[in-house]
């Protein structure tokens, strides 16, 4: 092991056989590599998710475990960030991947901005690891002015799980991930992250996120209910960072947002009931309100690339 490494990158991993080694080979790929220390927590069914990763053992700086005790990706991660050696985490899912020049970037980043949360755009690919499209932040380049970043974080979560990466002493004061949240833990990371230290945003995609058919964002989305409250809980914890003057607007975006949501995720299993009813939220906001709600949401970004995989078979 490197005395030194300069990233963590924290993998929860359960039965993820299938996409394993196309995550550990994206970190293999990058030159600064030999500096970034790989995490590896798993909680399978089998052996064969941690026989795989332990393959890349001679290529990467990995510490590769079994922790059944951990059930949850939450648990694994927040596991991770306590033993992590880094100054700077940041988690890799088991089907993500970094795209090439990812760790040049982040250090460049780093370098130049002290923030507690670093994000960049990402692209979104299918079970084959095709492209399906884009995933970007509405944000601007570099350090985010905090009333920005607040004012439209709060209506969506538009961060690609694998994008962020943050510093560790930041992430252990803010608690690390909220385990009663199975599906929004990662967006109210970020809030509180954000608030804590600031964030800064690199538009050019550097990292993949891929759907497919078992994945939490489909599997979870199941639970209509549950999936539209899990949202709702992000917002109200956080809807005093918005500022003052804007937080009315803001919570009508993000409960259009929500109900929105709910109601593609309700069509992707199915039943299009609530697809008028959230049509009628999102224009009663107005001209102005649709603009920036439409912009918040990256709804785009977001529907396009699943619809792609749907009519394709891949979804």
């Amino acid at each position: 092991m490197s005395p030194d490494p300069w990233l963590s990158v924290v993998i929860p991993s359960w039965n993820g056989q299938r996409w394993i080694a196309a995550a550990l080979g994206s970190l293999c790929a990058e030159p600064e590599a030999a500096g970034i220390e790989c995490i590896l927590i798993d909680s399978s069914d089998g052996p064969e998710t941690l026989a795989i990763a332990e393959g890349f053992a001679g290529r990467l700086m990995l510490r590769a475990m079994r922790r059944d005790d951990l059930p949850g990706w939450q648990e694994k991660t927040n596991h991770g960030f306590a033993i992590a050696r880094a100054p700077h985490v940041c988690t890799l899912h088991q089907d993500d991947l970094w795209l090439p020049g990812r760790a040049a970037a982040l250090r460049r980043a780093i370098a130049a901005e002290p923030a507690a949360l670093h994000l960049n755009a990402s692209v979104i690919i299918g079970a084959a690891g095709q492209r399906l499209g884009p995933w970007r932040c509405p944000l601007p380049a570099g350090p985010v002015p905090r009333e920005t970043l607040f004012a439209r974080l709060l209506v969506q979560n538009f961060v690609a799980m694998p994008a962020p990466v943050f510093r560790r002493d930041a992430v252990l004061a803010a608690g690390g991930l909220d385990t009663a949240l199975w599906y929004t833990a990662d967006w109210d990371l970020w809030l509180k992250l954000a608030a804590a230290g600031g964030a800064s945003y690199d538009p050019v995609a550097r990292t993949a996120f891929r759907i497919h058919g078992t994945s939490l964002t489909v599997t979870g989305s199941r639970s209509l209910t549950d999936f539209a409250a899990q949202q709702r809980i992000v917002v109200e914890r956080h809807i005093a960072l918005a500022p003052a003057a804007r937080r009315a607007a803001v919570r009508r975006r993000a409960e259009a947002s929500i109900a929105v949501n709910a109601a593609l995720a309700g069509a992707l299993n199915g039943g299009a009931g609530a697809l008028p009813r959230a049509a009628w939220q999102v224009l009663r906001l107005g001209p102005r309100g649709m603009a920036g709600y439409l912009r918040d949401s990256r709804l785009l970004d977001r529907v396009l690339p699943r619809l792609r995989a749907k009519l394709t078979g891949a979804l």
